[in-house]
C-alpha cells in the first residue's frame, strides 16, 4: 500500500469544524449551548418533554390543562338546555357557566357533591366522558410526578473558577467540586479536555486534548474535591500564556461520573471553564474545618474561595 493511514482525530462529539466563536460550550447548568431548529412536531416525544421541561413549566402546563379541560366541558354543559343539568339554576347566563365550570370540576376529580347532577341524556354523555378523561389525566399527571421526582441526578456544585495553582514545584491546573445533597455518592470519576482552536491547513479547527489528572477517581466525596491536572512537560497548557489562551478560545470540558447511593444507579454532571474564568496563581482556601466535638464541618458556600498565591509577575504557565 503506497502511503499511511490518516491517524483519527479525537472528536467528544462537540464537531471539530470552526463556525465562529462559541459564548461557551456547557452552559452553567450543564446543559450543551446547542439550540435545534428544524424537525416537525411529530419528533416532539410528550412525555420526554414533559419529564424533562424546568419544575414551573411543568406546574403551569398541568394548571392549564386543568382549567382549559373545565372551560370546554363548562361550555357544553352551557349550551344544553336547561333541564339537562339537574340543579343548574342561574338567572343569567354567567351565573349557568360558572355552575358547569364546577359541575365540571367536580365530575373531572371524581368528586361529586352531588348538587348539580346530569338529568337528560346528552348530559350524562358528556359527563361519562369527562369522568374518564379525568381518571386518565391524572393517572399520566400521577406518573409524570413519579417519574420526576424517581428520577435520580447530581446536584455538583463547581467552584467558580479554575485555578492555575502552585503545584509541588511547578504549576496546576484546578478546580472543586462538592455534593451539595446529603445523599452519598460513591466511585466518582472525572474526565477533562481542554477545548482550542487551532489553525491547521490553512483554516481553523476545534482540538480537544484530554488533560492526566493527578487522581482521576476517589472513593467517597463526604467533603470537597480538589481535581488537579499538573502543568509538566506532557501537559497541553505548558508554555502557554493567559493571551495565547484567549486567543485560542480555550475552554475547560468536565464531565463527572458517579454511582448514587440512593438509587443505586450512576448520575453524571458537567460543566465547563471558559479561559476568562482562569484565575491565574491563585489557590483554594479551606472550606471545611473541624469543630469543637471533632466533627468535619463542611461550609458549601466556600468551595469557590481561593487566594492569590503570589504575585502575577508574568503570564506564562512556565516557572
Amino acid at each position: 500500500m503506497n502511503g499511511s493511514m490518516q491517524k483519527p482525530t479525537y472528536d467528544p462529539g462537540l464537531t471539530q469544524q470552526y463556525a465562529g466563536p462559541l459564548r461557551r460550550t456547557i452552559n452553567d447548568d450543564g446543559s450543551f449551548n446547542v439550540q435545534r431548529r428544524g424537525g416537525t412536531w411529530r419528533d416532539i416525544h410528550p412525555y420526554l418533554f414533559l419529564l424533562n421541561m424546568r419544575w414551573p413549566a411543568f406546574i403551569a402546563v398541568l394548571l392549564g390543562f386543568y382549567f382549559v379541560a373545565n372551560v370546554v366541558f363548562a361550555v357544553c354543559y352551557w349550551l344544553f338546555a336547561a333541564g339537562q343539568l339537574q340543579g343548574n339554576d342561574a338567572p343569567t347566563a354567567w351565573g349557568r357557566f360558572l355552575n358547569g365550570f364546577f359541575f365540571s370540576a367536580h365530575t373531572l376529580t371524581t368528586v361529586g357533591y352531588g348538587n348539580i347532577a346530569p338529568h337528560g341524556l346528552a348530559a350524562n354523555v358528556i359527563s361519562t366522558i369527562e369522568a374518564l378523561t379525568g381518571v386518565l389525566s391524572f393517572a399520566i399527571a400521577t406518573g409524570l410526578l413519579f417519574g420526576r421526582f424517581s428520577r435520580p441526578s447530581a446536584k455538583i456544585a463547581f467552584s467558580d473558577h479554575a485555578l492555575i495553582a502552585p503545584y509541588q514545584d511547578g504549576l496546576s491546573l484546578q478546580f472543586r467540586i462538592a455534593n451539595m445533597r446529603s445523599n452519598i455518592l460513591m466511585e466518582l470519576e472525572a474526565r477533562v479536555l481542554l477545548m482550542v482552536v487551532e489553525r491547521t491547513n490553512g483554516g481553523l479547527k476545534r482540538v480537544y486534548k484530554p488533560l492526566n489528572l493527578e487522581r482521576p477517581s476517589v472513593q467517597f466525596l463526604p467533603l470537597t474535591w480538589t481535581i488537579v491536572h499538573p502543568i509538566d512537560d506532557e501537559s497541553p497548557l505548558r508554555g502557554l500564556s493567559k493571551e495565547a489562551l484567549a486567543r485560542m478560545e480555550g475552554e475547560l470540558l468536565i464531565l463527572i461520573k458517579a454511582w448514587d447511593d440512593t438509587f443505586s444507579q450512576t448520575v453524571h454532571a458537567q460543566r465547563s471553564y471558559r479561559h476568562e474564568e482562569f484565575l491565574w496563581r491563585h489557590r483554594f482556601a479551606p472550606a471545611f474545618q473541624v469543630d469543637n466535638d471533632g466533627a468535619l464541618v463542611l461550609d458549601l458556600d466556600r468551595i469557590s474561595d481561593s487566594t492569590a498565591a503570589e504575585p502575577e509577575a508574568k503570564t506564562d504557565l512556565v516557572r
